[in-house]
């Protein structure tokens, strides 16, 4: 029997969110986007998972889906037990104060007609909190946490630097005490200088509070920074799952590599050979059969291009492909051999010139 306190508090199985293409006088529709197809993880309760892809993978839409911003086309979304799919009306209404958003855009997401003191009232308005005192209380608080002066409730958004605005959408979020935080690209919006200081407070604040944290970025040593486990998307789907220090010493899908190698580091012990992928990502609307990476992966044979990549465990680690599974197997199970052979294979492959 699993401790309730380790238990998963986010549990996502199979979910995949297509939208529609219509086309015509009578708007009939001739195909769908498959934006998310077939992502499944859990994330158990004060941890965090990194999702990380390049962009138009499907991440921003994972993240909205589990909060039903975005309606799933199938799958089951399960957040502290509570099955939220099913959830209607007044029911999702009140359960949305457990799981909340921080959007990538400070700028955007901040109404500029509205004070600070509205924006962060208006869930409390919404959900019955309290009375004005208590509200005002509950928004000083949120505040404090995030370090920003209870002065900053009677001023606007454009008063305000990009970080400072990030750090009152952040206190939004946190107003309404949630247990799960959905941070969609927090800090890609930001002066570098101001990332750093972003990343400290949300690690802070999800230590302090006992928060559980989807962190979706395409910035791999971000993610490695915050995350306890890392999931690696391609066109809709995870090809990759492992614990962030895992991922970073022994990454096993060809796509995880490339990624990695693209990471700029100081220390010159740790630079990889530039993996350059050739071609552009496939439409979402008509992904390849087989493996989704093959039209650009360097390591493909034949049987990706037809067969579903099986799913290769050692230990928490889980991949998605014919070749690492192949490499796993001659390793003896030794996932850091493997990963070292990938590598090599892919490094001695000719990559195309960048411009």
């Amino acid at each position: 029997m699993i401790d309730a306190a380790h238990a998963p508090l986010v549990s996502v199985t199979d979910l995949a969110t297509h939208f529609p293409i219509r086309r015509g006088l009578l708007r009939r529709q001739v195909g769908a986007v498959r934006a998310v197809d077939g992502v499944g993880f859990t994330i158990p309760r004060g941890r965090t998972l990194g999702l990380v892809g390049e962009s138009g993978c499907g991440k921003t839409t994972v993240g909205r889906s589990i909060l039903r911003l975005v309606e799933p086309t199938a799958g089951s979304v399960t957040v502290a037990g509570r099955d939220v799919r099913a959830l209607r009306g007044a029911e999702l209404r009140q359960f949305r104060r457990r799981m909340q958003i921080v959007f990538q855009d400070p700028h955007g997401s901040l109404n500029p007609r509205m004070t600070v003191r509205r924006i962060l009232e208006e869930g409390l308005v919404i959900h019955g909190m309290g009375n004005q005192a208590d509200r005002t209380n509950c928004m000083s608080a949120a505040l404090d946490r995030t370090g920003m002066p209870t002065t900053a409730l009677d001023r606007y958004p454009h008063e305000f630097s990009g970080g400072q605005r990030q750090r009152i959408a952040i206190a939004r979020a946190l107003v309404l005490e949630p247990e799960f935080l959905v941070l969609d690209e927090p800090i890609s919006a930001l002066d570098v200088s101001i990332q750093a200081q972003v990343l400290n407070l949300l690690v802070e604040l999800r230590v302090r509070l006992g928060l559980t944290y989807l962190f979706i970025s395409h910035d791999l040593s971000a993610v490695e920074y915050v995350a306890d486990e890392v999931a690696v998307m391609y066109l809709g789907r995870i090809v990759e799952r492992a614990p962030a220090a895992t991922l970073r010493l022994a990454p096993l899908h060809p796509y995880t590599i490339a990624l990695f190698s693209a990471v700029p580091s100081v220390d010159l012990r740790k630079r990889r050979s530039r993996i350059v992928l050739p071609g552009d990502v496939p439409s979402p609307a008509n992904p390849p059969a087989g493996c989704r990476f093959h039209t650009r992966c360097p390591l493909a044979e034949s049987i990706c291009r037809t067969v579903d990549p099986p799913q290769s465990t050692v230990g928490d680690h889980v991949v998605h492909c014919h070749v690492a599974a192949r490499e796993l197997e001659r390793a003896g199970g030794d996932a850091a051999a493997a990963a070292h052979r990938l590598m090599q294979s892919l490094a001695t492959q000719p990559a195309e010139p960048i411009d």
